[in-house]
Protein backbone atom coordinates (compact mmCIF):
# COMPACT_ATOMS: atom_id res chain seq x y z
CA UNK A 1 0.00 0.00 0.00
CA UNK A 2 1.33 3.20 -0.67
CA UNK A 3 2.26 5.54 1.90
CA UNK A 4 0.53 9.34 2.71
CA UNK A 5 4.39 10.34 2.35
CA UNK A 6 4.85 8.56 -1.19
CA UNK A 7 1.39 10.26 -2.41
CA UNK A 8 2.76 13.17 -1.64
CA UNK A 9 5.94 13.24 -2.94
CA UNK A 10 4.17 12.04 -6.67
CA UNK A 11 1.97 15.13 -6.03
CA UNK A 12 4.73 17.55 -5.12
CA UNK A 13 6.47 16.03 -8.53
CA UNK A 14 3.12 16.88 -10.38
CA UNK A 15 3.41 20.63 -8.90
CA UNK A 16 6.28 21.49 -9.80
CA UNK A 17 5.79 19.68 -13.51
CA UNK A 18 2.92 22.54 -13.52
CA UNK A 19 5.37 25.19 -12.80
CA UNK A 20 8.29 24.12 -14.44
CA UNK A 21 4.94 24.43 -17.35
CA UNK A 22 4.59 28.10 -16.73
CA UNK A 23 1.40 27.23 -15.42
CA UNK A 24 0.43 29.00 -11.66
CA UNK A 25 -0.82 26.07 -9.79
CA UNK A 26 -2.41 28.60 -7.51
CA UNK A 27 -4.03 31.57 -9.23
CA UNK A 28 -5.26 34.49 -7.69
CA UNK A 29 -8.01 35.04 -9.64
CA UNK A 30 -11.13 32.31 -10.62
CA UNK A 31 -14.24 32.43 -13.24
CA UNK A 32 -17.16 31.14 -12.29
CA UNK A 33 -20.73 31.50 -14.37
CA UNK A 34 -22.44 29.52 -12.01
CA UNK A 35 -22.44 27.53 -9.08
CA UNK A 36 -23.00 23.31 -9.11
CA UNK A 37 -26.41 23.48 -7.50
CA UNK A 38 -27.67 26.16 -10.18
CA UNK A 39 -26.46 24.02 -12.85
CA UNK A 40 -28.63 21.50 -11.54
CA UNK A 41 -31.79 23.55 -11.15
CA UNK A 42 -31.59 25.15 -14.73
CA UNK A 43 -29.93 21.80 -16.71
CA UNK A 44 -32.89 21.80 -19.08
CA UNK A 45 -32.62 25.15 -19.56
CA UNK A 46 -28.51 25.47 -20.22
CA UNK A 47 -28.69 22.47 -22.22
CA UNK A 48 -31.13 24.25 -24.51
CA UNK A 49 -29.16 27.45 -24.79
CA UNK A 50 -25.90 25.41 -25.69
CA UNK A 51 -24.20 28.20 -23.94
CA UNK A 52 -20.61 27.34 -22.46
CA UNK A 53 -20.54 28.62 -18.90
CA UNK A 54 -17.64 28.25 -16.55
CA UNK A 55 -17.87 26.06 -13.07
CA UNK A 56 -15.36 25.80 -10.58
CA UNK A 57 -14.99 23.01 -7.47
CA UNK A 58 -13.03 20.03 -5.85
CA UNK A 59 -12.61 16.91 -7.84
CA UNK A 60 -14.23 14.36 -5.92
CA UNK A 61 -13.95 11.03 -7.87
CA UNK A 62 -12.23 10.03 -10.98
CA UNK A 63 -12.34 7.29 -13.91
CA UNK A 64 -10.75 7.37 -16.87
CA UNK A 65 -10.94 5.34 -20.29
CA UNK A 66 -8.31 5.74 -22.47
CA UNK A 67 -9.19 9.32 -24.35
CA UNK A 68 -11.91 10.05 -22.03
CA UNK A 69 -12.61 10.58 -18.58
CA UNK A 70 -15.59 11.21 -16.09
CA UNK A 71 -15.40 12.95 -12.82
CA UNK A 72 -17.08 14.95 -10.23
CA UNK A 73 -16.80 17.52 -8.62
CA UNK A 74 -17.99 19.45 -5.69
CA UNK A 75 -18.44 23.66 -4.87
CA UNK A 76 -19.72 23.62 -1.52
CA UNK A 77 -23.41 23.85 -3.04
CA UNK A 78 -23.59 20.53 -4.78
CA UNK A 79 -21.68 17.83 -6.46
CA UNK A 80 -22.02 17.75 -10.90
CA UNK A 81 -20.27 15.77 -13.46
CA UNK A 82 -17.61 16.58 -16.01
CA UNK A 83 -16.34 14.63 -19.02
CA UNK A 84 -13.42 15.13 -20.73
CA UNK A 85 -12.70 14.07 -24.31
CA UNK A 86 -9.35 14.31 -25.96
CA UNK A 87 -8.88 16.34 -29.06
CA UNK A 88 -13.11 17.03 -29.27
CA UNK A 89 -14.05 19.63 -27.80
CA UNK A 90 -10.52 19.84 -24.95
CA UNK A 91 -7.17 20.20 -26.95
CA UNK A 92 -5.07 17.19 -26.83
CA UNK A 93 -2.24 19.47 -24.60
CA UNK A 94 -5.11 19.63 -22.11
CA UNK A 95 -5.90 16.31 -21.84
CA UNK A 96 -2.57 15.21 -21.40
CA UNK A 97 -1.69 18.04 -18.70
CA UNK A 98 -4.59 16.54 -16.95
CA UNK A 99 -3.40 12.92 -17.24
CA UNK A 100 -0.16 13.94 -15.96
CA UNK A 101 -0.84 16.31 -13.01
CA UNK A 102 -4.17 16.13 -11.83
CA UNK A 103 -5.74 14.59 -8.66
CA UNK A 104 -8.58 13.49 -6.40
CA UNK A 105 -8.60 16.48 -4.28
CA UNK A 106 -7.74 19.00 -6.82
CA UNK A 107 -9.92 22.46 -7.07
CA UNK A 108 -10.08 22.91 -10.78
CA UNK A 109 -12.18 25.65 -13.31
CA UNK A 110 -13.54 23.86 -16.19
CA UNK A 111 -15.54 25.52 -19.22
CA UNK A 112 -18.07 23.86 -21.22
CA UNK A 113 -21.55 23.01 -22.79
CA UNK A 114 -24.08 21.03 -20.64
CA UNK A 115 -25.42 17.44 -21.79
CA UNK A 116 -27.77 14.21 -20.27
CA UNK A 117 -25.62 11.06 -20.60
CA UNK A 118 -27.35 7.97 -22.17
CA UNK A 119 -27.35 6.57 -18.53
CA UNK A 120 -29.13 10.24 -18.01
CA UNK A 121 -26.41 11.36 -16.02
CA UNK A 122 -26.37 15.56 -16.02
CA UNK A 123 -22.87 16.62 -17.27
CA UNK A 124 -20.70 19.31 -18.85
CA UNK A 125 -18.65 18.47 -21.72
CA UNK A 126 -15.43 20.52 -21.01
CA UNK A 127 -13.88 22.76 -23.11
CA UNK A 128 -10.87 24.09 -20.87
CA UNK A 129 -9.91 23.16 -17.85
CA UNK A 130 -7.49 24.93 -15.36
CA UNK A 131 -6.05 24.39 -12.08
CA UNK A 132 -6.90 26.32 -8.99
CA UNK A 133 -5.35 24.88 -5.93
CA UNK A 134 -2.87 21.51 -5.98
CA UNK A 135 -3.50 19.38 -3.41
CA UNK A 136 -0.85 17.59 -1.97
CA UNK A 137 -2.46 14.93 -0.03
CA UNK A 138 -5.42 12.33 -0.56
CA UNK A 139 -8.40 13.02 0.63
CA UNK A 140 -9.82 9.97 2.61
CA UNK A 141 -11.65 7.07 0.36
CA UNK A 142 -13.81 5.38 3.51
CA UNK A 143 -14.14 8.24 5.95
CA UNK A 144 -16.51 5.81 7.77
CA UNK A 145 -14.42 2.91 8.07
CA UNK A 146 -12.07 5.27 10.35
CA UNK A 147 -11.46 3.49 13.75
CA UNK A 148 -9.91 6.82 15.02
CA UNK A 149 -12.96 8.73 15.81
CA UNK A 150 -11.08 11.44 17.89
CA UNK A 151 -9.26 11.90 14.08
CA UNK A 152 -12.84 12.94 12.58
CA UNK A 153 -12.98 15.71 15.23
CA UNK A 154 -9.17 16.72 14.66
CA UNK A 155 -8.94 17.03 10.96
CA UNK A 156 -12.38 18.45 10.71
CA UNK A 157 -12.60 19.85 7.39
CA UNK A 158 -12.02 16.09 5.46
CA UNK A 159 -14.93 14.99 8.06
CA UNK A 160 -17.18 17.99 6.56
CA UNK A 161 -16.22 17.04 3.02
CA UNK A 162 -16.25 13.25 3.35
CA UNK A 163 -19.78 12.98 5.46
CA UNK A 164 -22.80 15.34 4.33
CA UNK A 165 -24.90 14.31 7.06
CA UNK A 166 -22.08 15.90 9.53
CA UNK A 167 -22.16 18.88 7.20
CA UNK A 168 -26.45 18.87 7.55
CA UNK A 169 -25.66 18.95 11.50
CA UNK A 170 -23.80 22.03 11.52
CA UNK A 171 -26.07 23.66 8.85
CA UNK A 172 -28.86 22.91 11.25
CA UNK A 173 -27.17 24.38 14.13
CA UNK A 174 -26.37 27.73 12.38
CA UNK A 175 -30.33 27.71 11.75
CA UNK A 176 -31.14 26.95 15.27
CA UNK A 177 -28.74 30.12 16.58
CA UNK A 178 -30.35 32.39 13.25
CA UNK A 179 -33.77 31.00 14.97
CA UNK A 180 -33.05 31.91 18.08
CA UNK A 181 -32.21 35.38 17.38
CA UNK A 182 -35.12 35.96 15.29
CA UNK A 183 -37.13 34.90 18.71
CA UNK A 184 -35.47 37.39 20.52
CA UNK A 185 -35.44 39.98 18.15
CA UNK A 186 -39.10 39.93 17.36
CA UNK A 187 -39.52 39.87 21.18
CA UNK A 188 -38.00 43.44 21.74
CA UNK A 189 -34.39 42.00 22.91
CA UNK A 190 -31.31 43.98 22.43
CA UNK A 191 -28.59 41.81 21.38
CA UNK A 192 -24.80 43.02 22.66
CA UNK A 193 -21.76 42.19 23.08
CA UNK A 194 -19.64 42.11 26.53
CA UNK A 195 -16.18 41.45 27.64
CA UNK A 196 -14.99 38.17 27.23
CA UNK A 197 -11.13 39.58 28.76
CA UNK A 198 -12.55 40.14 32.47
CA UNK A 199 -11.37 41.39 35.17
CA UNK A 200 -12.86 39.52 37.66
CA UNK A 201 -14.95 36.35 36.59
CA UNK A 202 -18.74 35.66 37.58
CA UNK A 203 -21.76 34.68 36.82
CA UNK A 204 -20.92 31.06 37.33
CA UNK A 205 -19.75 28.67 40.12
CA UNK A 206 -16.61 27.62 37.50
CA UNK A 207 -13.44 27.46 37.58
CA UNK A 208 -11.89 30.21 35.62
CA UNK A 209 -8.93 30.21 32.56
CA UNK A 210 -6.26 32.93 33.29
CA UNK A 211 -4.08 35.04 31.24
CA UNK A 212 -1.66 38.32 31.63
CA UNK A 213 -1.90 41.68 29.61
CA UNK A 214 1.65 42.69 29.56
CA UNK A 215 0.61 46.68 28.75
CA UNK A 216 -1.97 47.14 31.46
CA UNK A 217 0.60 44.25 33.53
CA UNK A 218 -2.55 42.59 35.02
CA UNK A 219 -4.06 39.15 34.87
CA UNK A 220 -6.99 38.62 33.33
CA UNK A 221 -9.73 35.91 32.94
CA UNK A 222 -11.19 34.35 30.16
CA UNK A 223 -15.15 35.18 30.97
CA UNK A 224 -17.13 31.79 32.66
CA UNK A 225 -20.45 33.92 31.89
CA UNK A 226 -21.97 37.42 30.83
CA UNK A 227 -24.14 37.34 33.48
CA UNK A 228 -22.64 40.17 35.79
CA UNK A 229 -22.31 42.56 32.44
CA UNK A 230 -25.69 41.92 31.33
CA UNK A 231 -26.98 42.80 34.57
CA UNK A 232 -24.96 45.78 34.21
CA UNK A 233 -26.71 46.78 31.43
CA UNK A 234 -29.96 46.26 33.63
CA UNK A 235 -29.00 49.23 35.51
CA UNK A 236 -28.38 51.14 32.43
CA UNK A 237 -31.45 51.24 31.25
CA UNK A 238 -31.98 48.58 28.68
CA UNK A 239 -34.97 46.82 29.14
CA UNK A 240 -34.07 43.39 27.21
CA UNK A 241 -30.51 42.25 26.38
CA UNK A 242 -28.94 39.45 25.21
CA UNK A 243 -25.66 37.94 24.01
CA UNK A 244 -24.64 34.73 22.19
CA UNK A 245 -21.25 34.43 23.83
CA UNK A 246 -18.53 31.90 23.85
CA UNK A 247 -17.54 30.91 27.51
CA UNK A 248 -14.62 29.00 28.97
CA UNK A 249 -14.74 27.18 31.55
CA UNK A 250 -11.24 25.87 32.79
CA UNK A 251 -12.83 22.17 33.49
CA UNK A 252 -13.10 18.36 32.47
CA UNK A 253 -13.69 17.35 29.32
CA UNK A 254 -16.29 14.46 28.99
CA UNK A 255 -19.50 14.02 26.25
CA UNK A 256 -21.52 17.01 27.52
CA UNK A 257 -18.48 19.49 28.36
CA UNK A 258 -16.25 21.50 26.22
CA UNK A 259 -13.76 24.07 27.75
CA UNK A 260 -14.73 26.39 25.05
CA UNK A 261 -18.71 26.76 24.42
CA UNK A 262 -21.64 29.00 23.62
CA UNK A 263 -24.03 30.03 25.71
CA UNK A 264 -27.15 32.23 25.11
CA UNK A 265 -28.30 34.35 27.78
CA UNK A 266 -31.19 37.24 27.80
CA UNK A 267 -32.87 38.93 30.70
CA UNK A 268 -35.84 41.21 30.99
CA UNK A 269 -36.61 44.06 33.06
CA UNK A 270 -39.44 43.31 35.16
CA UNK A 271 -39.99 39.77 34.59
CA UNK A 272 -39.13 36.86 36.71
CA UNK A 273 -38.18 33.11 36.78
CA UNK A 274 -41.99 32.09 36.49
CA UNK A 275 -42.62 34.23 33.29
CA UNK A 276 -39.50 33.29 31.26
CA UNK A 277 -40.58 29.70 31.94
CA UNK A 278 -43.65 30.04 29.95
CA UNK A 279 -40.95 32.23 27.19
CA UNK A 280 -38.63 29.66 27.17
CA UNK A 281 -41.19 26.50 26.94
CA UNK A 282 -42.53 28.61 23.63
CA UNK A 283 -38.82 29.20 22.34
CA UNK A 284 -37.52 25.84 22.95
CA UNK A 285 -41.00 23.97 20.76
CA UNK A 286 -40.29 26.14 18.00
CA UNK A 287 -36.55 25.41 17.66
CA UNK A 288 -37.94 21.68 17.96
CA UNK A 289 -39.97 22.31 14.98
CA UNK A 290 -37.06 23.35 12.94
CA UNK A 291 -35.84 19.85 13.57
CA UNK A 292 -39.41 17.79 12.94
CA UNK A 293 -42.41 19.68 12.49
CA UNK A 294 -44.39 16.76 14.41
CA UNK A 295 -42.86 18.85 17.35
CA UNK A 296 -40.74 15.15 17.97
CA UNK A 297 -37.84 14.40 18.32
CA UNK A 298 -36.04 11.13 18.66
CA UNK A 299 -33.02 10.94 21.38
CA UNK A 300 -31.02 8.27 22.78
CA UNK A 301 -33.56 5.64 21.21
CA UNK A 302 -36.17 7.38 23.04
CA UNK A 303 -38.64 9.79 21.49
CA UNK A 304 -39.48 12.85 23.59
CA UNK A 305 -42.24 14.84 22.99
CA UNK A 306 -42.04 18.74 22.81
CA UNK A 307 -46.24 19.44 21.62
CA UNK A 308 -47.30 18.53 25.58
CA UNK A 309 -46.90 20.98 28.60
CA UNK A 310 -43.67 21.05 29.69
CA UNK A 311 -43.72 18.89 33.40
CA UNK A 312 -43.00 20.98 36.44
CA UNK A 313 -40.93 18.95 39.27
CA UNK A 314 -39.49 19.91 42.52
CA UNK A 315 -35.68 19.49 42.36
CA UNK A 316 -35.91 18.09 46.24
CA UNK A 317 -38.84 15.67 45.28
CA UNK A 318 -36.79 14.60 42.57
CA UNK A 319 -33.77 13.38 44.07
CA UNK A 320 -36.44 11.77 46.48
CA UNK A 321 -37.89 10.16 44.08
CA UNK A 322 -34.96 8.38 42.65
CA UNK A 323 -32.76 8.52 45.90
CA UNK A 324 -32.97 6.84 49.62
CA UNK A 325 -32.71 10.36 50.63
CA UNK A 326 -36.32 10.59 52.82
CA UNK A 327 -35.57 14.45 52.55
CA UNK A 328 -32.53 15.15 50.26
CA UNK A 329 -32.10 19.14 51.65
CA UNK A 330 -32.54 18.84 54.68
CA UNK A 331 -29.77 15.88 54.94
CA UNK A 332 -27.18 15.86 56.91
CA UNK A 333 -23.39 15.63 54.86
CA UNK A 334 -22.64 11.96 56.24
CA UNK A 335 -26.12 10.72 54.68
CA UNK A 336 -25.69 12.86 51.43
CA UNK A 337 -22.21 11.58 50.87
CA UNK A 338 -23.00 8.01 51.87
CA UNK A 339 -26.29 7.88 48.75
CA UNK A 340 -23.71 9.29 46.83
CA UNK A 341 -21.38 6.70 47.31
CA UNK A 342 -24.03 4.13 47.05
CA UNK A 343 -25.49 5.49 43.63
CA UNK A 344 -21.17 5.57 42.29
CA UNK A 345 -20.89 9.03 41.96
CA UNK A 346 -17.80 10.11 42.09
CA UNK A 347 -17.65 13.13 44.72
CA UNK A 348 -13.98 15.33 44.79
CA UNK A 349 -15.39 17.77 47.56
CA UNK A 350 -16.79 15.98 49.96
CA UNK A 351 -17.12 18.64 52.55
CA UNK A 352 -19.68 20.92 50.63
CA UNK A 353 -23.32 19.44 51.37
CA UNK A 354 -24.61 21.52 47.82
CA UNK A 355 -21.35 20.18 45.99
CA UNK A 356 -22.30 16.55 47.36
CA UNK A 357 -25.97 16.81 46.29
CA UNK A 358 -25.25 17.77 42.97
CA UNK A 359 -22.87 14.54 42.69
CA UNK A 360 -26.23 12.80 43.40
CA UNK A 361 -28.45 14.64 41.28
CA UNK A 362 -25.57 14.28 38.04
CA UNK A 363 -26.25 10.62 39.25
CA UNK A 364 -30.03 10.61 38.51
CA UNK A 365 -30.48 12.87 36.09
CA UNK A 366 -30.40 10.36 32.79
CA UNK A 367 -33.90 9.77 34.55
CA UNK A 368 -35.48 13.06 32.84
CA UNK A 369 -36.39 11.93 29.63
CA UNK A 370 -39.07 14.09 28.68
CA UNK A 371 -38.88 18.21 28.69
CA UNK A 372 -38.99 19.24 32.70
CA UNK A 373 -38.58 22.28 34.36
CA UNK A 374 -37.29 21.55 37.94
CA UNK A 375 -37.91 24.37 40.24
CA UNK A 376 -37.11 25.14 44.19
CA UNK A 377 -33.39 24.71 43.93
CA UNK A 378 -31.40 25.25 48.16
CA UNK A 379 -30.38 28.77 48.72
CA UNK A 380 -26.17 28.08 48.63
CA UNK A 381 -26.56 26.40 45.16
CA UNK A 382 -27.52 29.49 43.23
CA UNK A 383 -25.96 32.54 44.67
CA UNK A 384 -27.12 35.27 42.21
CA UNK A 385 -30.69 34.62 42.41
CA UNK A 386 -33.86 35.75 44.28
CA UNK A 387 -35.01 33.52 47.38
CA UNK A 388 -38.74 32.58 47.35
CA UNK A 389 -40.76 34.65 49.33
CA UNK A 390 -42.18 32.09 50.92
CA UNK A 391 -39.44 29.65 51.82
CA UNK A 392 -35.74 31.58 51.99
CA UNK A 393 -34.15 28.70 52.28
CA UNK A 394 -35.00 28.23 48.77
CA UNK A 395 -34.60 30.03 45.45
CA UNK A 396 -36.83 31.80 42.51
CA UNK A 397 -35.13 29.50 39.42
CA UNK A 398 -35.87 26.78 37.43
CA UNK A 399 -33.62 24.53 34.61
CA UNK A 400 -35.02 22.83 31.55
CA UNK A 401 -33.76 19.31 31.19
CA UNK A 402 -34.56 16.33 27.99
CA UNK A 403 -32.71 13.86 27.42
CA UNK A 404 -31.22 13.73 30.48
CA UNK A 405 -29.61 16.72 28.96
CA UNK A 406 -29.34 20.11 31.24
CA UNK A 407 -30.21 22.95 28.51
CA UNK A 408 -31.63 25.84 30.36
CA UNK A 409 -30.76 27.59 34.13
CA UNK A 410 -32.80 30.59 34.60
CA UNK A 411 -33.53 33.27 38.07
CA UNK A 412 -35.59 35.51 39.17
CA UNK A 413 -32.66 37.83 39.33
CA UNK A 414 -31.20 39.05 42.79
CA UNK A 415 -30.91 42.63 42.96
CA UNK A 416 -30.74 43.03 46.35
CA UNK A 417 -27.20 44.53 46.73
CA UNK A 418 -27.07 43.94 50.80
CA UNK A 419 -28.30 40.14 50.18
CA UNK A 420 -26.05 39.75 46.91
CA UNK A 421 -23.02 40.93 49.49
CA UNK A 422 -23.67 37.83 51.74
CA UNK A 423 -24.01 35.64 49.28
CA UNK A 424 -20.40 36.58 47.61
CA UNK A 425 -19.35 36.59 50.96
CA UNK A 426 -20.18 33.00 51.32
CA UNK A 427 -18.36 32.07 48.19
CA UNK A 428 -15.26 33.88 49.10
CA UNK A 429 -15.12 31.95 52.60
CA UNK A 430 -15.95 28.40 49.98
CA UNK A 431 -12.89 29.78 48.01
CA UNK A 432 -10.63 29.74 50.86
CA UNK A 433 -11.61 26.88 52.11
CA UNK A 434 -10.61 24.84 49.14
CA UNK A 435 -13.69 25.54 46.43
CA UNK A 436 -11.83 26.11 42.83
CA UNK A 437 -15.31 27.13 41.51
CA UNK A 438 -16.65 29.60 43.55
CA UNK A 439 -17.71 32.85 42.58
CA UNK A 440 -15.85 35.85 43.44
CA UNK A 441 -17.16 39.06 45.60
CA UNK A 442 -17.15 41.60 42.58
CA UNK A 443 -17.21 45.28 44.02
CA UNK A 444 -18.07 46.93 40.93
CA UNK A 445 -21.07 44.71 40.42
CA UNK A 446 -22.48 45.43 43.68
CA UNK A 447 -21.68 49.01 43.09
CA UNK A 448 -23.83 48.97 39.96
CA UNK A 449 -26.48 46.68 41.90
CA UNK A 450 -26.47 49.61 44.89
CA UNK A 451 -27.18 52.57 42.23
CA UNK A 452 -30.28 50.42 41.36
CA UNK A 453 -30.85 47.35 38.88
CA UNK A 454 -34.97 46.41 38.52
CA UNK A 455 -36.50 42.80 39.11
CA UNK A 456 -35.18 41.03 36.25
CA UNK A 457 -36.21 37.45 34.68
CA UNK A 458 -32.63 35.92 33.28
CA UNK A 459 -32.53 33.16 31.02
CA UNK A 460 -28.98 30.98 30.00
CA UNK A 461 -29.17 28.26 27.45
CA UNK A 462 -26.04 25.90 25.75
CA UNK A 463 -26.65 26.59 22.24
CA UNK A 464 -23.56 22.96 22.05
CA UNK A 465 -26.59 21.00 24.12
CA UNK A 466 -29.51 21.78 22.51
CA UNK A 467 -27.50 21.28 19.11
CA UNK A 468 -27.08 17.60 20.18
CA UNK A 469 -30.75 17.20 21.57
CA UNK A 470 -31.71 18.36 18.37
CA UNK A 471 -29.77 16.32 16.18
CA UNK A 472 -29.28 13.41 17.91
CA UNK A 473 -26.05 12.48 19.18
CA UNK A 474 -24.48 12.28 22.39
CA UNK A 475 -21.23 13.53 22.14
CA UNK A 476 -20.54 17.53 22.28
CA UNK A 477 -17.83 17.60 20.54
CA UNK A 478 -20.05 16.10 17.06
CA UNK A 479 -21.82 19.72 17.10
CA UNK A 480 -18.67 21.96 18.05
CA UNK A 481 -16.75 22.57 14.24
CA UNK A 482 -13.49 22.43 16.46
CA UNK A 483 -13.68 20.89 19.73
CA UNK A 484 -10.77 21.14 22.43
CA UNK A 485 -8.56 17.65 21.75
CA UNK A 486 -5.54 16.65 23.99
CA UNK A 487 -2.46 17.42 21.55
CA UNK A 488 -1.51 14.34 19.99
CA UNK A 489 2.39 15.09 20.97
Amino acid sequence: MTSIEEIRSARLAKLNFLTEQGINPYPATVHRDITCEESIARFDELTKSGKSLYMVGRIMSLRAQGKITFFDFYDGTGRFQAFLKKGEPLKEELYELFEKAFDIGDFVEVKGTFFLTKRDEKTILVEEIRMLAKSLRPLPEKWHGLTDVEERFRKRYLDLLSNLEVKERFIFRTKVVTEIRKILDGAGYLEVETPVLQPLYGGASAEPFVTHHKALDTDLYLRISDELYLKRLLAAGFPKVYEIARDFRNEGIDITHNPEFTMLEFYEAYSNATEQRIFVEDMIRRLVFLSNSQGKIVFDSREIDFNKPFEVTKYGDFIREHTELGNPLEASLSELVKEADRLGSNVEDRHSSMKVLDAIFKKIRPAIIQPTFLVDYPLDMLPLTKKKEDNPKLVDAFQLYAGGIELVKAFSELNDPVDQRERFEVQEKNKKEGDKEAQLLDEDFIEAMEYGIPPAGGVGIGIDRLAMLLTGVKNIKEVILFPTLKPKN
